[in-house]
């Protein structure tokens, strides 16, 4: 299979940048160039935006019933075409053949369920204080919107996006990464072949700093969504805000594991060692910081260590193969740094820590053994295949732990007591708390963070509000 020439998307044309500037992509698994994407300049983003304009005036006007329509459609054509666009995502990002088509038959159930929500944006009749008044409450499309989306899950971090913008009327301008530019383009494409009309969605890539300092603060562009860790999404937001603009931010998590002494330790360590090395570690709500409670230590650190001794790592095309490469060579590094920074201040080392290789950018499934609370991995997302774990003696230890850090994305627990599942419901900190089992964050389910993890959300009902604006209507006849 070859992997393609990426170009952006503008006004449904796709085509080169005007500069004719593009940015090389690499294949993780191999380090080897296999393509390039467009890189845009200014004047690209100049007519993105105008076609974005256009395109907003078109959908706005088009009934909720049509838009969901057209999204079910480019949900159809997706499925038809997954076994390519898997290829091409794992070619790009690294990740198992078998999780590069999961997410994108998520991402079709995604666009499914947004396409039914947007019939149910209602407003509503307000009794009035007179018989010769009407009050309405109507809820409108916001505007064109900004999107930028990161590189680990290269299709469903923009098909939540876009598909809370489509099936409210919105237009939207996608910044995906330039590191994995061919799965989305080819999400972007199947909506262009359902039938969206002419910029109702753009594409662009190019130096991340220059787009987003010009497209937040631009007069056409009236929300931003924004994908990455926090450290740039606080940026984004603060520009965002400079200029009034709506922001929705999903940022960096570093989600406690809470396993209690009466939990089922073989379901615990089967569901929990399976979602932490699920493509290679590189996910927002992977669980981190496993927290265990003293009786049941030493069964559960045995258990998680025999699975990560039976991992088969490479290559994502490989059938064989549970985890694949690191998507960039930062987190290659990144790892090796976290791990050396533990092992210096007192941890053990149980298994992996090390760099598989040395082509590509594969390195071991890690466990850590009582690293300290000051170290890196227990401070700093990892965002990567290894676990920590320490453990604790009773609930309050561990949720004082959990709740320690300014991130409040995700969480896990562990539990056979309906008593502990509820206080640990009311007193941790976080966006989603999973309780004996992975996480499972479907459509219509709430999807986002609190504290430094960010706001707003991007899954159920709530997703929509964010590009709803309400206007209210009062009108008396005389």
């Amino acid at each position: 299979m070859t992997y393609p020439h990426v170009q952006l998307l503008i006004d449904n044309q796709w085509r080169a940048a005007r500069a004719q500037a593009t940015i090389a992509v690499h294949n993780p698994a191999t380090g080897e160039v296999i393509g390039s994407v467009a890189r845009a300049g200014i004047a690209d983003l100049d007519d993105a935006l105008a076609a974005a304009a256009r395109g907003f005036e078109v959908w706005r006007n088009t009934p909720a019933i049509k838009r969901g329509e057209v999204m079910r459609t480019a949900a159809k054509l997706l499925r038809e075409r997954t076994d390519t666009i898997a290829r091409l995502m794992t070619l790009e990002q690294g990740k198992p053949l078998a999780e590069s088509k999961g997410e994108i038959t998520m991402a079709a159930d995604i666009i499914e369920w947004f396409a039914d929500e947007g019939r149910r944006v209602y407003g509503r009749i307000v009794p009035p204080r007179a018989m010769n008044v009407q009050q309405m409450v109507l809820k409108e499309p916001i505007g064109p919107v900004a999107a930028f989306t990161p590189w680990n899950f290269p299709i469903n971090q923009v098909v939540r996006k876009l598909c809370g913008a489509l099936a409210t009327g919105c237009s939207m301008i996608v910044k995906a990464a330039e590191e994995t530019p061919a799965s989305p383009a080819e999400l972007v494409r199947v909506f262009v072949d359902a039938g969206l009309p002419p910029g109702v969605v753009g594409l662009v890539y190019g130096d991340p700093a220059e787009i987003s300092n010009y497209l937040i603060p631009h007069p056409v562009i009236r929300k931003i969504t924004f994908t990455g860790s926090t450290p740039v999404g606080k940026q984004l937001a603060a520009l965002a805000g400079q200029h009034m603009k709506r922001a929705t931010m999903e940022l960096g998590g570093h989600a406690p594991v809470i396993v209690a002494a009466d939990a089922n330790i073989a379901h615990a360590v089967k569901t929990i060692a399976g979602a932490k090395f699920r493509n290679a570690g590189q996910v927002c709500i992977s669980p981190t910081r496993f927290l265990v409670e003293e009786p049941v230590r030493e069964e559960f650190v045995a258990g998680f260590l025999k699975y990560v001794q039976g991992l088969k790592v490479g290559s994502g095309l490989e059938a064989s193969s549970v985890m694949g490469p690191l998507a960039n060579p930062r987190r290659l590094a990144a790892m090796q740094q976290i791990t050396a920074d533990a092992v210096a201040r007192g941890a053990t080392v149980a298994a992996g820590g090390e760099r598989i290789g040395t082509v590509g950018n594969f390195f071991a499934p890690t466990l850590l053994l009582d690293a300290p609370l000051d170290s890196s991995v227990f401070n700093n997302e990892p965002f990567g295949p290894m676990a920590a774990v320490r453990s604790f003696k009773n609930l309050d230890d561990a949720i004082a732990e959990a709740n320690r850090l300014p991130f409040g994305l995700s969480a896990y627990a562990f539990t056979s007591s309906i008593k502990t599942a509820h206080q640990l419901s009311a007193r941790v900190q976080t966006g989603m708390l999973w309780i004996n089992q992975q996480a499972a964050p479907w459509a219509e389910l709430p999807f986002g963070g609190v504290k430094d993890s960010g706001y707003g959300s991007e899954g159920g009902p709530e997703a929509l509000e964010a590009y709803l604006v309400t206007k209210t209507v009062a009108m008396t006849s005389v």
